[in-house]
């Protein structure tokens, strides 16, 4: 989590320049900005691990949400006012999907390896792109993530916990749902607005759950330094990285690159937390991961209305 997940805020449609539709130097720096971006995504939701004796699962969730919205709204500045009821409806729908989706996915870590439980809650929007496709070949796709997930379930990589495996599934279906609520605020909104609007909301709501659970840890030195490192690595920096990717890359490749969270996810379990993976998890993510980029390869042929090609990661 993600972690816009956190998985993460999604990047507003950019308009492409000539640099995005002509190979060379800009595609290939528009790339590493990707790559960069997924690396700090999924490495910051590695920092948020070791948070989890401090403040437990929904602390991480308070502290991440608090900050990210804090620095939205000192970005952005969005208007209160000039806005209709629908527009404040789906702004308050977009951040309980966003609070919902990152609460899920932590759960699902404070059990599960990061690599694993990153795999699970990708399986949300490969479905969503299946479905947007509407083409009998992307349900090859879903047939290839399904082996994936039984490999993954046959394996060691959860340790057996069923409750983690939920919560990661819950935290891909809250993805699918951010990702279809973000469009509708991408365009109701200028620029990020509607995010960081729906930012602060996603921290209000995970105040209750946060201050209850951790109460005065929440404002230890070392627990604001952490979250805010999460907050900084898992939103601000991705969401930043991918913006200026945009401007110079296709939106089918941008989706493809995407799909690699689960591998990156996997190594960086593995390098900050010390989470081995067998070979027969080893192949499931790799399945997971290919499934994914062919069913948005496919689902970029075909999108769903209203659809931009912004970011989908927790």
């Amino acid at each position: 989590m993600p972690d816009v997940r956190l998985s993460d805020p999604p990047a507003p449609a950019v308009p492409r320049t000539a640099a995005a539709s002509s190979p060379g130097r800009g595609q290939v720096g528009a790339v590493a900005l990707v790559v960069g971006g997924i690396f700090s995504q999924q490495f910051g939701s590695a920092v948020a691990n070791l948070l989890f004796d401090r403040v437990g699962a929904p602390g991480v969730v308070t502290l991440r949400l608090t900050v990210s919205a804090m620095v939205l709204l000192a970005l952005c500045r969005p208007a209160l006012r000039g806005h209709r009821r629908g527009d404040w409806a789906v702004v308050v729908a977009f951040g309980v999907a966003l609070g919902g989706m990152n609460l899920l996915f932590y759960q699902a870590l404070a059990r599960i390896p990061l690599g694993t439980a990153v795999t699970l809650e990708v399986l949300g929007p490969l479905v969503l792109s299946v479905v947007a496709a509407r083409r009998a070949s992307s349900w090859l796709w879903a047939a290839l993530a399904l082996a994936g997930v039984v490999l993954l379930g046959r394996g060691d990589a959860g340790g057996g916990d069923l409750a983690g495996a939920a919560f990661a599934l819950g935290a891909g279906a809250m993805w699918a749902a951010y990702i279809l609520l973000a469009s509708r605020a991408g365009s109701r909104f200028p620029k990020a607005d509607g995010l960081a609007l729906a930012m602060a909301v996603g921290a209000l709501l995970s105040l209750p759950a946060g201050t209850v659970g951790a109460g005065s840890a929440l404002l230890n030195p070392v627990a604001l330094a952490l979250g805010a490192a999460v907050a900084l690595l898992s939103s601000v920096l991705p969401y930043t990285l991918e913006l200026m990717s945009l401007r110079r890359l296709p939106a089918g490749t941008f989706a493809v690159l995407m799909s690699l969270a689960p591998a990156v996810a996997a190594l960086a379990g593995r390098l900050v937390l010390g989470q081995d993976l067998g070979a027969r998890e080893t192949l499931a993510i790799l399945l997971v991961v290919a499934a994914s980029a062919g069913a948005v390869r496919a689902s970029v042929r075909s999108p769903l209305p209203g659809r931009s090609a912004g970011r989908t990661e927790p």
